[in-house]
């Protein structure tokens, strides 16, 4: 990178100025490497993003720092995950031994299937281009569809192994996200339910 720009103070990525960045690369004739993500915490003196290819200006950092908001807490406006992390919070402390609500759980994965049937992954390159030969743009990483099909799943899945509506639920959940989601996500939700089946023979010997 011919320019890093560092974190000044620790707080979690909020937002990002994406189509202000990928105007800046475009004047610049250079290509923005982001390394982290929306809603990732990043810690004092540590690399926001780089800069590959022109050499920039001095007063340039100023600029880059005003496309990235930071903050003391994630928010949804770019970070779908953060919602779905927040239901599952809901869904695992109803779960707990001391709560014993499994009803709530349930209730939780009904809005957990509609936000996993809304959410779309970011757009694939056009003309099958890979983002290896870019040079002038803005990369960043973000999350697959099965990172969030995980995320939703995962915890609820071990916490509620022992309640037979929340394993029901999470089944049905399941077999309808496996018909309505695109044919490259059906591997994602055949894991998941492979995991469920195990969860379930462990449970209930």
């Amino acid at each position: 990178p011919t320019f890093v720009l560092r974190s000044t103070r620790s707080g979690t990525i909020q937002a990002v100025d994406t189509a202000g960045l990928a105007a800046f690369a475009r004047r610049h004739s250079c290509l923005v490497v982001f390394r982290h993500s929306v809603g990732d915490f990043v810690p004092v003196g540590a690399a926001i993003l780089e800069v590959h290819g022109s050499t920039l200006p001095g007063a340039v950092s100023q600029r880059l720092s005003g496309m990235v908001a930071f903050g003391a807490e994630r928010t949804i406006e770019q970070d779908p995950a953060f919602a779905i992390r927040v239901m599952v919070d809901i869904a695992i402390r109803a779960l707990s031994p001391a709560v014993n609500d499994p009803t709530t759980a349930v209730q939780v994965l009904d809005y957990l299937e509609e936000s996993l049937r809304v959410v779309r992954p970011p757009p694939r390159p056009a003309n099958g281009a890979s983002t290896d030969l870019l040079v002038t743009g803005v990369v960043m990483p973000v999350r697959a569809w099965p990172d969030f099909l995980a995320l939703g799943v995962t915890e609820i899945r071990e916490y509620g192994a022992t309640s037979i509506q929340v394993t029901r639920r999470l089944r049905a959940l399941l077999e309808e996200l496996g018909d309505l989601v695109l044919p490259e996500h059906r591997a994602a939700v055949d894991d998941e339910l492979r995991r469920l089946e195990a969860t379930v023979a462990a449970a209930y010997a």
